[in-house]
C-alpha cells in the first residue's frame, strides 16, 4: 500500500477521526485540569515526608522515562499482537499527519492528532498509576505511594504538553521558550520517515536515547 502524502493523510485523519463537535482547546484543558487535580489530591495527602521518601520522585521519573522510551520504540513502531491499535494510531496515522517537513498544526482541530484521548488518561491513571501506588502504600508508606502517583501524573502531563509544543509553530510563544528549540529538534528529527524506527524515541527528555544508543547524530546521515 503506497504511503499517503501529508495533505492526503491529514484530510483522511480529519474525516475519519475528528468529529465536527471536537474542540482542541477543550481537549487540552481537560487533560491539564484532570492531571493537576490529581496532583493536588496527592499533595494534600502527604504528611511529614522523610528524606528517603523524597527519592520516590527521581526514581519514578527515571522509571517513567524508560517506560516512555520502551513503549515508543516497541509497540508504537512495531506492530504487536493485541496492540495493533497503538501502532496504527502512532506509526500509521501520527507519522503520516506530521513529518519532519510538515510538523505543525494547521488549526486547533489538529490537536486530536497529538493529544491522547481522555479514555487513555483514565487507563493510565486507573491501570498504571493507582495500582502501583496502592502496592507502594502497603509495602512502603503512604507518602511513597502519593509521591509515586504525583510524579507519574506530572510526567504524563509533561509528556503531553511537550509533545503539543513540538507540533506548535516554532514562532509561537510556547515554541520560543528557551529550552524548547533543542527538544523540538530532537523530536522532529524522529518524524523523518527514514529515521523514525531507529532514533529519538524519548518524547520528553532523551535520557534513554542516550543510554541505549538511539540518539540521532548528524554523522548518521553519511552511513
Amino acid at each position: 500500500m503506497p504511503q499517503l502524502g501529508v495533505d492526503e493523510a491529514r484530510a483522511q485523519f480529519r474525516a475519519q477521526r475528528i468529529s465536527p463537535d471536537y474542540s482542541g482547546p477543550l481537549h487540552l484543558a481537560t487533560t491539564i485540569t484532570v492531571c493537576l487535580a490529581l496532583v493536588l489530591l496527592c499533595v494534600i495527602q502527604l504528611d511529614d515526608v522523610r528524606t528517603l521518601e523524597w527519592l520516590t520522585i527521581p526514581l519514578t521519573f527515571a522509571y517513567a522515562n524508560l517506560s516512555e522510551y520502551l513503549g515508543h520504540r516497541g509497540p508504537m513502531h512495531h506492530r504487536k499482537r493485541y496492540l495493533s491499535a497503538v501502532f496504527q494510531r502512532h506509526s500509521v496515522e501520527h507519522h503520516a499527519f506530521f513529518t519532519d517537513q510538515a510538523a505543525t498544526f494547521d488549526s486547533s482541530q489538529d490537536y486530536k492528532a497529538v493529544l491522547f484521548p481522555p479514555v487513555l488518561l483514565v487507563f493510565f491513571i486507573g491501570f498504571f498509576a493507582v495500582p502501583i501506588g496502592a502496592l507502594l502504600y502497603f509495602l512502603l508508606s503512604p507518602n511513597v505511594a502519593f509521591l509515586f502517583v504525583l510524579t507519574a501524573v506530572l510526567y504524563f502531563l509533561n509528556y503531553e504538553l511537550l509533545h503539543f509544543a513540538y507540533h506548535s509553530k516554532p514562532q509561537s510563544w510556547i515554541g520560543r521558550l528557551p529550552f524548547m528549540s533543542r527538544l523540538r529538534q530532537h523530536h522532529i528529527r524522529h518524524h523523518n520517515r527514514q529515521w523514525m524506527t531507529r532514533y529519538n524515541f524519548n518524547i520528553t527528555y532523551p535520557l534513554c536515547d542516550f543510554l541505549f544508543g538511539t540518539l540521532y547524530r548528524d554523522e548518521e546521515t553519511n552511513r
